[in-house]
Parts: structure tokens; C-alpha cells; sequence
């Protein structure tokens, strides 16, 4: 695990310095609110419609923004041949696929963090359960990550590869998707939402080991 963190330390200390993809993720996480937020203006002050809404919403800006961050994952290893320099660390190869997961999801818990508290005030919402609506989120966003960090290192030698990633990625990940709308949408209205966090956790725990055994393969 040490090893794991050393290379995500890496990622986000380089991160870090430049701000790049934080910065795109967080200010595509906000437009993307802001234009839901004028495309129903009408149901602001509405609750009951607001949370039907707000699920779907908060999903599809997690989703959309965060695949910025993946696109740009294994490319930035590109560069200078540095991904020859991972591949040469005397480490198993699962070991750079945890550490890259790793340090996606610390952008992408950042970027929810604020995309959460724009929602609520550009849409004058009142958030119920924050535990559970956190958990939620955070399997949803390991599901979405633990194949979404294998498919782009997949695709890192394609010339479309910020094309043809969410091409592959968005099939594989319709459970994850479905399941986590639907356990936002019953912790948001206070009903318990046991069977959808089941789901999530069996997906994650699933396709986490898949990606790990797949994973020395996409990377040659």
C-alpha cells in the first residue's frame, strides 16, 4: 500500500503544482450546474421537484467532469515516455493501477465537494442524510473509477483516445450509473436504499479485481 501511495503522491503532487485538471473539473462540474440550474428555473424554491431533479443532475456532473480527469490520466505519462519509467519501478504492475485510482479519486472527491455545495445554493436546496448521500457518492465514484482508470490506460496509444474512452467507458458503467441515481434519489427523500448500495458494492468489488488482473496486459 505504500507503494501504491508513493505513486499516487507523485500524480497529485504534479497535480498540485500545475492545478490543470482540478481547475477543468471544477469549472466543468459548475457550468454544467449552472446550466441545469437556468434550464429549470421554474422549479427553484420547489422541493419536491427539485429533488426528483437533483439526482440525475448531480450524476451527470460527476460523471461528465470526471471523465476529464481520466482522459488525461495515463496521457500525461505520455509524455517524455514517463510511462516506460512506471512500467521499470520494481513494483507489480497492479501497483500503478491502485495508485492512479487513488489519485482519480481525490480529484474527483474534490471536485464532488464543491460541485455539492454549488448545487445546493444555485437550486436554494437543503440537503437530508449527508452520511448516507456521501457513501453513495463515494461507491458510486470507486465503481466509475476502477473502470474507468484500466479503460484509460487502454487507450492511452489511440490517437482518439479522448473520444474513444467514454465510447467504451459509459456501456460498462450503466449498473453503476443506474444504481447510484437511484440510491441518491431514495436518500434524498429519506427512504433507505439498501438494495442499490449492495449493488454498488458488489460492482465495485467486482470489477476493482478484474481491473487488477486485466491490468498488466492494457498496460503492455
Amino acid at each position: 500500500m505504500k507503494r501504491c501511495i508513493a505513486i499516487a503522491g507523485k500524480d497529485l503532487t504534479a497535480e498540485f503544482r500545475t492545478k490543470q485538471m482540478s481547475n477543468s473539473m471544477l469549472i466543468f462540474a459548475l457550468l454544467i450546474i449552472l446550466v441545469f440550474s437556468f434550464s429549470f428555473k421554474d422549479s427553484l424554491g420547489n422541493r419536491d421537484r427539485i429533488t426528483e431533479l437533483a439526482p440525475g443532475m448531480l450524476w451527470i456532473t460527476f460523471m461528465f467532469a470526471g471523465m476529464l480527469g481520466l482522459s488525461r490520466s495515463f496521457a500525461l505519462e505520455q509524455e517524455e515516455n514517463c510511462i516506460e519509467g512506471l512500467k521499470l519501478c520494481p513494483v507489480d504492475r497492479s501497483v500503478i493501477y491502485v495508485g492512479k485510482m487513488l489519485s482519480n479519486l481525490v480529484l474527483m472527491l474534490v471536485m464532488e465537494v464543491a460541485a455539492i455545495p454549488m448545487f445546493v445554493v444555485l437550486f436554494n436546496y437543503t440537503l437530508v442524510n449527508i452520511f448516507w448521500l456521501a457513501l453513495v457518492i463515494l461507491l458510486g465514484t470507486i465503481g466509475f473509477l476502477a473502470v474507468g482508470t484500466l479503460l484509460s490506460a487502454l487507450t492511452l496509444n489511440a490517437r482518439t483516445r479522448e473520444i474513444l474512452l467514454p465510447v467504451i467507458l459509459f456501456p460498462v458503467i450503466v449498473p453503476v450509473i443506474m444504481a447510484s441515481v437511484a440510491a441518491t434519489a431514495k436518500v434524498l427523500t429519506d427512504v433507505p436504499a439498501i438494495p442499490e448500495l449492495r449493488v454498488l458494492c458488489v460492482y465495485d468489488i467486482v470489477f476493482f479485481v478484474a481491473s487488477l488482473i486485466v491490468f498488466e496486459y492494457a498496460i503492455e
